[in-house]
Parts: C-alpha cells; structure tokens; sequence
C-alpha cells in the first residue's frame, strides 16, 4: 500500500456474497490505503453461494476457497450477525465510513400476480432453494410433498434446480450439503411428475445447457419435451456460431424422444403463460394459456413459481422498483439521477440477478473504480468504524468474527464427517453461535 493512515479510506461493504468479496478484493489491491469492513446479517458468510447454489453442484462451491484468501487480506474485518437496516442505520454507517457499498443481493421473488397464487401448495421456488440450503430464515418452512405432480413456472436455471432436486432420491442426495431436514422430507416425497412450463419456445429459455445436461444423469427420472405447441425447426439454432444454445437444443430433441423406463418423469413445457391458480382450500390446478389463446388446465398439489427476484428496499436507500434494484447509476446510489455521495452497490442489487457467480468479479471492480474515483471528495467523518462497533455489541447477542465463522465452519464439517457429506449446516442463528462458545 501507499499513503499514509491519514489518507486511509474505511468502507463498509454490506453483505458477504461473491460481489461483496470480488468488491473488497478490488478495493484491497488497489494500491490505496483502504480498510473493508464487510458486514453480514448471520453469523455465516458466503451469501448466495452459501443458500443458493444447489446442493449437488458442489465444485460451484469451491468459490469460496477464494473468499476465504481476500478475508486474509491486511485491511479486511467481518462484522457477521449485524443486521443493517434492522441493528445499524444506513446513515450510521455513513457517519463512520468513507464509502459504504451495497452487495445485498436480490432475496425477493417476483410474483406472477395471478388469482389463487396465495393458495397453499403455491410457493416460491426461492423459498424451497432457501430452505433445501439451510437459511436460517427458511429453516422452518413445510413444503407439503404428498402429491403426485409438482409444476414449476420459470425457465431459468433455479427452476431446473428445483425440479432437479424434486427428480432425485434421498440416495442421490444423500452425500451432499443438503440439510438432514430437507433431505428427510424430500426422502418421503410422493412425487412422481414434474412439469417446468415457461411461456417462451426452447432457444429463447434462459437456463444453460450445462443445468440441463444434470438431467441425463438421474438415477431415478426420465426427461422429457411434450411437443405440443412445438416443431422439431425449433430445436435447430438460428446461429451456427452460438455453441451454448447448440447443445442446449441439441439435448432439448434428444429429450423429446425419450421413451419411460425410470419411476419418475419430469416434462418440459413450452409456450404456456400461467392464467390462474385454483383449488378450494389448498392448490389443485393450474390454468395456463397457449399462444393461440386456448386455456389448458394442469392438475397438481405443488407448484413453485421461478420468474425472478428483486432486491429487498433499505431503509434511507432509494429504491429502482421498475428494475427492483437500488437505485443507481453505474454503481453510484443515486435519487432522482442525483449521485449520493459515499453509497454504492455491486452485484445484483446494482444490476439484477442476472450473469454467474463470475459475472460479479467484473461489477465488483467497476464498484470499487468508482469509490476510488470519488476519494478526492469525500466528506468529514463523524464517527470512527471502531466506535461504531463498540456501540453496536450492546445492540445484538454477538459480532461474529472471520476466525468465529472458522470455528462453526469446522464444526459443520465434523458434523457432515459423521454422515459421509461434506458438511452438515447449522440451521438456527442460536445454534451457529452456540458452535462458536457463544
């Protein structure tokens, strides 16, 4: 580093997934004398690769063997279970930081804003990720799975998660970080269809080809295209240079000529919008529209709906709702296409949830450019980062630490070692700071 303590720039970073790392990475080797404070409502850091990534897809994990290399990083201190918005202000951050940085993600599902999608039985496929993962805030959800068909409306790549995870036995599961909570009840699990729907036709659905490929290698779960609405020209790509939507079609036909053999089946649908949901107390049907028009109804006990997510407001933050991000511009917070000075965001809470785990590391340092860029005029701090914390451990049970993190992570990973999986996860808050000598 150069520069001197008195030219240090002390940024807050508000939430611990891969944008809030590839951010503080950024920050850290830039050269400048910069200190990241990076705070997390729980006690475990790793955002959406912790809680959103699929339990069988581990090497997508392997992630955060690099986020654990930047919270090494001299300058870098982890603020876990503080809960910004909810413990500590926006303005009280301002008050003690140069910059403070955004990385909240998009925790809200978009609806689809039909009648009965309240019924029960109707869920968001966000929920049941959230769930099936361990978050603590999902941990005591019931997914009711006694049914013989489940349908999930949404043609990205967490609607083929879900359905995956709905297609596999307990044994395929078994050795993953999946909670034993879900895997309990996904072990019991009547399910026998499952039905993906999305309103658009093969080449223009939004999940990749290698989320689709996972669907060869079920043990216990045909794959197929019902094909009406279809023609087999549509499995043919419009672009002989675009190798992604080559194979995805490619597997897409391979799948509408699957013949049954396995106990289950999960069905692709396409050009269907959702209408309505129905049932008398609980989900029983859903009505779809095919492009001509004509309404098909789809008999089922459990659905999940995957069309998107949004950030959730913060509190003194302005708000995008049309794009359901905080409102910015090029990573600067901004009201009314008025720059506030020292507020950022990055990842998806600045440009939705779009892009991979990756796309993050390039938006994270586009972010960290623009603090940078504006060191020159920053304003006056009231407050220091260390009197700030030494108000805030009055205000919750405990600040979690990188090195306190370790300890449950350790903990975890004993606890997986005695089941022959990877991990067995801490769901409650109370037990993850009981792991740690809280």
């Amino acid at each position: 580093m150069t520069g001197s303590a008195a030219d240090e720039l002390r940024v807050a970073v508000v939430g611990s997934g891969p944008s809030g790392f590839y951010t503080t990475e950024a920050l850290l080797r830039s050269g400048a004398v910069v200190t990241v404070d990076m705070f997390e409502r729980l006690p475990v850091p790793y955002g959406l690769v912790r809680f959103g990534v699929a339990p069988d897809h581990p090497k997508l994990k392997q992630v955060t063997t690099a986020f654990d290399r930047i919270a090494a990083m001299p300058g870098f201190r982890f603020v876990g279970g503080i809960a910004v918005g909810d413990d500590v202000t926006i303005d009280e951050l301002r008050e003690a930081y140069d910059a403070v940085v955004l990385a909240t993600g998009a925790e809200l599902s978009r609806t689809l804003d039909i009648s009965g999608e309240a019924l029960p039985g109707s869920h968001s496929a966000g929920d049941f990720v959230a769930w099936y993962n361990g978050h603590p805030q999902f941990a005591d959800l019931r997914f009711d799975l006694d049914h013989e068909t489940a349908i999930v409306i949404g043609h990205g790549n967490v609607a083929l998660d879900v359905a995956r995870i709905l297609a596999k036995t307990a044994d395929e599961l078994r050795q993953t970080d999946i909670t034993r909570r879900a895997l309990d009840v996904l072990a019991e699990s009547r399910i026998r269809e499952i039905h993906v729907i999305g309103r658009s036709g093969p080449a223009q659905a939004k999940f990749t080809a290698k989320e689709l490929r996972d669907f060869l290698e079920l043990g216990a779960c045909d794959t197929f295209v019902d094909m009406r609405n279809l023609t087999s020209d549509e499995f043919e790509p419009q672009r002989v240079d675009d190798p992604e939507l080559t194979e995805k079609l490619a597997l897409l036909r391979a799948f509408s000529q699957q013949t049954t053999t396995k106990p289950r089946r999960c069905v692709f649908r396409f050009g269907l919008s959702p209408a309505a949901i129905r049932g008398r107390s609980r989900l029983e049907m859903i009505s779809f529209k095919h492009g001509s028009g004509a309404v098909e109804d789809i008999a089922c006990g459990l659905a999940f709906r995957s069309v998107g997510r949004k950030t959730a407001p913060m509190a003194g933050v302005p708000y995008d709702l049309h794009r359901g991000v905080h409102a910015n511009i090029d990573g600067r917070v901004a009201a009314d296409r008025s720059v506030i000075e020292g507020l950022y965001v990055c990842g998806w809470s600045k440009r939705g949830p779009n892009g991979t785990i990756g796309t993050n590391r390039g938006c994270g340092v586009a972010t960290a450019e623009a603090v940078l860029a504006d060191i020159a005029h920053r304003r006056p701090r009231s407050e220091t980062p260390d009197a700030l914390l030494a108000r805030l451990t009055g205000r919750v049970a405990r600040i979690v630490s990188y090195p306190d993190w370790g300890t449950i992570d350790a903990a975890e990973k004993r606890r997986g070692a005695a089941l022959g999986k990877p991990r067995e996860k801490f769901v409650t808050i109370p037990d993850m700071l009981a792991a740690m000598g809280a």
